[in-house]
């Protein structure tokens, strides 16, 4: 399920746009999927300035470890201290109570050059493609 109302990054970030205009960050459920159980975030902390696709933290999962980059620029206002202690809920709950930080919006133009709730659905669709055209060439391969 990808909620309708937050925007996307290609690198499967979302942006929930809250009543008073700062911007609630998580990972999407696509990203879970794809990184396995999640086992451990590092987050920045409150009061750092971040720039738009910078790296900003690091998502331990068993199968691999990701960057987190800032999907906006602007000052840390919030992290969720919740998920950092029990980082399974973003396992279970991505979208809702695994949400990684809140950022103070300095540039609401940046918000331009996220996906929609549509054009994330079609890059998914399109991620997709490309995965299996890769197993059926690993495949004629072996």
């Amino acid at each position: 399920m990808v909620p309708e109302e937050c925007l996307y990054t290609k690198e499967h970030e979302w942006v929930f746009i809250d009543e008073d205009g700062v911007a609630v960050i998580g990972i999407s459920e696509y990203a879970v999927g794809e990184l396995g159980d999640i086992v451990y975030i590092e987050l920045p902390e409150v009061g750092t300035q971040v720039k738009q696709m910078d790296p900003i933290g690091t998502i331990e999962a068993v199968k691999t470890v990701a960057d987190l980059f800032s999907p906006l620029s602007g000052e840390i206002v919030e992290i969720n201290d919740e998920a950092v202690g029990a980082p399974e809920i973003i396992n279970k709950d991505p979208y809702e109570a695994g949400w990684f930080m809140k950022i103070k919006i300095v540039d609401k133009g940046e918000l331009d050059v996220l996906f929609s709730h549509d054009e994330y659905q079609e890059f998914l669709g399109e991620q997709e493609s490309e995965n299996e055209d890769e197993s059926s060439e690993e495949e004629e391969d072996q």
